[in-house]
């Protein structure tokens, strides 16, 4: 009888962490990683300012605990979106495609990457980790069968990390009010793939 209230407040504690989070996410996306401010995400979350330095002692903290979690969840995705395919194409596709769901965010972190936290910007590298494993293991094999132009590896994902990271950094010009992936991502992707192909005609 009396372990009950107990186990309701640290339920309550966790949702309202999870509440934090999920808020904060979507604040960074839409202001910016620098420039959301905790009263902002306090509002919108309804609680008091001060609940927010209970879960986390610091904003810092609570923006690499949100990009931790970003991280985590991307990296996920596109290790079960590139799976599904063998070849350059295919993983890149779902690169474009894991990148789409989180657009915003993803974008906010590429453009203040250097004003972060270094745990902060280790998880943007972990991020491209997992992409360039899956490129780099399909290049390979196309390179190998003739399919592609042989090309360094890291001249190969650098220029498609740059290609991609420039449109997503200027979203606002590119898709504004939209999604730059949605907009110019195939574009994007068959430019990238002629530039690789050996078959006449696509070079």
């Amino acid at each position: 009888m009396l372990a009950a209230p107990a186990v309701s407040r640290k339920t309550q504690k966790q949702q309202t962490r999870q509440r934090l989070l999920r808020v904060a996410f979507r604040q960074f996306s839409e202001k910016g990683l620098t420039a959301t401010r905790t009263l902002d995400i306090a509002r919108k979350a309804g609680v008091a300012h001060g609940t927010i330095f209970v879960h986390f002692p610091s904003r810092e903290e609570l923006l690499v605990k949100v990009i931790e979690e970003f991280g985590e969840k991307v990296t996920r995705k596109m290790h079960e979106l590139a799976y599904r395919g063998k070849g350059v194409r295919d993983v890149l596709e779902a690169h474009l495609e894991g990148l789409a769901q989180y657009e915003a965010f993803y974008g906010r972190l590429v453009a203040e990457r250097h004003l972060l936290p270094r745990q902060a910007r280790d998880t943007l590298l972990g991020i491209q980790s997992a992409i360039s494993f899956h490129l780099f293991e399909a290049a390979q094999k196309e390179m190998a069968a003739g399919k592609i132009k042989q090309v360094p590896m890291h001249l190969l994902f650098n220029t498609w990390i740059g290609l991609v990271h420039q449109y997503l950094q200027n979203r606002d010009l590119f898709a504004p009010g939209g999604s730059v992936i949605a907009r110019y991502g195939s574009e994007l992707l068959d430019h990238f793939m002629k530039l690789l192909s050996t078959e006449k005609g696509e070079r």
